[in-house]
């Protein structure tokens, strides 16, 4: 029998990663999951002794002791064990814990990290093992105990004086506040009118453009009323109009950069419509590994937990290379690509970047997930094309006078492609009005007015904040870290304090009264600046310059003055949200409530009038058969008690009488219409599902619903059929089945003997 204790043990997060990296390392190291952390603080209790400094009282998770008893006994029986959880703060108390819950002296105890699960990396780790990084699990230890206290302590107050089931926390309480702050300044937001005036010109050729009207005498005006612009108008017909300047020069566009935690997951938003925690949630599969065909198990991307924009020597070597080879020498620039991260960055790992970018998305996409495909093809593409060459762009400026007014108007084509052959970064914003291309064009030329096109315009509120973009204010304003960006917004969603309208974010009855309750009793919590402040000072105990229990010391002196005024507040009361909806029974307006199976409408004359109804939401399309809007209804089954969802026409009444169409649908309607018949069209309900279809038999692209991918039941008569026959063998199935239970239940006693 082999020496055991010849052995070493690695030690990782998840099962994928541990397959993995048992297949890099070989024979002579045993690889196991912990999943996760095996020892936190109680659920039951806050589990900080304030009294006692703070004393931390971990103990092992309920539920996890056969894990905790299999690795015990591996690492007794192994020379060496490795910690080689996440590269992060998380990662490095979880390591902690394993070492203390496992009894390990630091001899035996040692810590590698990952920051790509390739081979090579894998094994060049392995060889160059650390000590426990005690300043990374402190900064852990206070942000884990700072965010007990305030939650733990903060959240039975609001469940007395709001509503039971609520929670507040230092990063999600700030950021259901900056929802808030920008749907408050939306409702204040008081537009102006202004007007634009663009004159249609024609040059000595003959060939047609626009210019905009800029100001007189050099200066910028921009007309306020109807009024102005006619006047304008009837100055300009006066005058003649000669082009003034032609000014031509090559632009060039840099890349973006490389992503980051948030930028990824904003990007991922914009572009490919996942959320935040749907993101991470794929990228930490591509991270941990997926079975590619001729390569093995490998990890295709770097950590995807990261707010630095560094990329190493060897990769960018790798893609100017895969450049060269793909694009040509033009398409890369000639000299390396860096990027500065932001001010108060950590800089702990590289960029997220693929882990080879000879994997192409193309080649990986049959091994993949459609998901991880879509994510991987934007991680891939983006790191790509930051190593790339600017693109240029041929850029005209033209400027037409009219006496003393004068007219602007720009124009550019693409005149190399550079970076943008590979990707180009969305914006949040609407897009900009297209620039029409401008003819040929000489300074002093004459051109002929054709005519006036005058714009009305009002100045537009600042648009709700949408996943993406609240993530990005997040991290401008210092509140939070790359591992907590996905998490807070999934839990303001959660809790009900923020609700999705479309893409965008708005805040709720109750979000809007928590939100002023902890601006009332827990104003820092609550603020922008303090929260970024305590971020401050948990990077300060990761670079071992302030103690951790300092920081909780200096939090917890006022924080117990504020629970003292707050438990002797009074009960807050949420305003229902009232809808347009009308009660049929009493002719109410009826309210918006929460229930079991999420909102519903209700009648607010309860106990008087009970009327309910589920909540309509309209969605984008028109109805088929009448041209009504289109609604999205819930109901709840009455035999098995779960809700569902369906489509139907605005004038289709589901409660009886007065209705005038009968259209309904499971297929989900989408914003674009059938190239064929211009009716709307639909999908397939369910996540994944995107490809549209026409729903009218009368279109020559209509998609039969046998042919739309549901479940079709068996035949019931074929069904019958292939049940006759067993009738005759009954007795002997039920021999044979009791005979198959007497072996199995032998079986599985001799297993737990042995």
């Amino acid at each position: 029998m082999a020496r055991k204790a010849d052995k070493n043990l690695v030690i990782v997060e998840s099962p994928a990663k541990a397959k993995t990296i048992g297949k890099y390392l070989g024979p002579d190291y045993e690889v196991k999951a912990c999943m996760g952390h095996l020892r936190d603080l109680p659920k039951s209790t806050i589990g900080v002794d304030v009294d006692n400094d703070f004393e931390p009282d971990y103990r092992p998770i309920k539920g996890k002791e056969d894990i905790i008893r299999d690795l015990k006994h591996a690492a007794n029986a192994s020379a060496t064990v490795y910690l080689a959880t996440d590269p992060d703060r998380e990662g490095e108390a979880i390591s902690w814990h394993l070492q203390h819950l496992l009894e390990l002296d630091e001899k035996k105890a040692r810590r590698v990290t990952f920051n790509e699960i390739t081979r090579k990396v894998v094994t060049d780790s392995i060889a160059k093992p650390r000590d426990i990084d005690q300043d990374l699990v402190d900064a852990q230890q206070a942000r884990r105990l700072l965010d007990r206290i305030v939650g733990y302590q903060i959240s039975p107050l609001m469940w007395k004086k709001i509503r039971r089931g609520l929670s507040a926390g230092r990063v999600q309480s700030v950021a259901a506040r900056m929802v808030d702050d920008r749907d408050r300044e939306i409702e204040e937001f008081q537009p102006k009118e202004y007007w634009t005036l663009d004159a249609l010109l024609k040059n000595e050729a003959g060939s047609a453009f626009t210019v905009r009207y800029h100001g007189k005498n050099g200066k910028k005006y921009e007309p306020a009323s109807r009024e102005e612009v006619e006047t304008l108008e009837q100055e300009l017909r006066q005058m003649p109009f000669t082009v003034g300047s032609v000014k031509r020069a090559d632009k060039q566009r840099s890349p973006a950069p490389p992503f980051t935690t948030s930028t990824m997951q904003q990007e991922a938003s914009r572009k490919l419509n996942m959320t935040p925690r749907r993101t991470m949630a794929i990228a930490q599969q591509l991270y941990e590994g997926v079975d590619i065909t001729g390569e093995g198990t490998v990890g295709l991307i770097t950590y995807m937990r990261t707010d630095s924009l560094r990329i190493s020597a060897e990769a960018q070597r790798d893609a100017r290379s895969f450049i060269d080879g793909r694009y040509g020498p033009s398409y890369r620039p000639g000299t390396y690509r860096q990027y500065k991260a932001k001010a108060g960055a950590q800089d702990a790992h590289e960029a997220i970047r693929p882990s080879n970018v000879r994997l192409t998305p193309e080649q990986v996409k049959d091994d993949l997930t459609g998901e991880q495909y879509r994510l991987y093809r934007l991680i891939w593409s983006r790191f790509l094309a930051s190593q790339m060459a600017n693109a240029v762009y041929d850029s005209v400026n033209v400027e037409v006078k009219a006496g003393k007014h004068d007219f602007r108007a720009s124009a550019s084509t693409l005149k190399f492609a550079g970076y943008t052959a590979v990707y180009e970064e969305s914006r949040d914003e609407e897009k900009e009005e297209k620039e029409l291309p401008l003819p040929e064009l000489r300074e002093g030329e004459a051109v002929a007015l054709q005519g006036f096109e005058p714009g009305q315009h009002f100045t537009q509120p600042p648009a709700h904040y949408t996943e993406a973009t609240l993530i990005r204010a997040l991290e401008e304003q210092g509140i939070g870290r790359p591992s907590t960006y996905a998490p807070t917004v999934s839990t303001i969603l959660d809790r009900g304090y923020v609700k999705k309208e479309g893409k965008y974010l708005c805040i709720t009855n109750l979000g809007r009264a928590v939100t002023g309750w902890m601006e009332k009793y827990f104003s820092d919590i609550a603020d922008t600046k303090f929260t970024a402040h305590m971020e401050q000072m948990l990077d300060s105990v990761e670079e071992g310059k302030t103690p951790w229990k300092d920081v909780l010391r200096g939090f917890y002196g006022d924080f117990t003055d504020h629970l003292e005024k707050a438990g002797e507040s009074e009960y807050v009361k949420i305003p229902a949200t009232v809808s347009d909806e009308i009660c049929p029974v009493c002719g109410r307006n009826l309210v918006e409530k929460d229930g079991k199976f999420g909102p519903f409408l209700a009648c607010p004359g309860f106990p008087e009038c009970s009327f309910t109804m589920p909540l309509v939401i309209q969605v984008p399309g028109r109805c088929p058969k009448c041209g009504g809007r289109l609604m999205k209804r819930t109901g709840v089954s009455k035999k098995s008690g779960k809700q569902y969802t369906y489509y139907c026409c605005e004038f289709t009444n589901n409660r009886g009488g007065n209705a005038t169409c009968d259209f309904m649908t499971w297929d989900v309607p989408v914003k674009d219409d059938c190239p064929a018949c211009g009716k709307t069209m639909f999908k397939r309900a369910g996540r994944g599902y995107k490809r549209p279809f026409c729903i009218n038999p009368e279109c020559s692209k209509f998609l039969p619903e046998d042919k739309r991918g549901y479940y079709k039941k068996p035949d019931e008569t074929a069904e019958n059929e292939e049940k006759k026959p067993a009738k005759r063998t009954t007795a002997k199935k039920t021999a044979a089945k009791k005979t198959s239970t007497k072996k199995t239940t032998t079986r599985k006693t001799k297993k737990e003997e042995a």
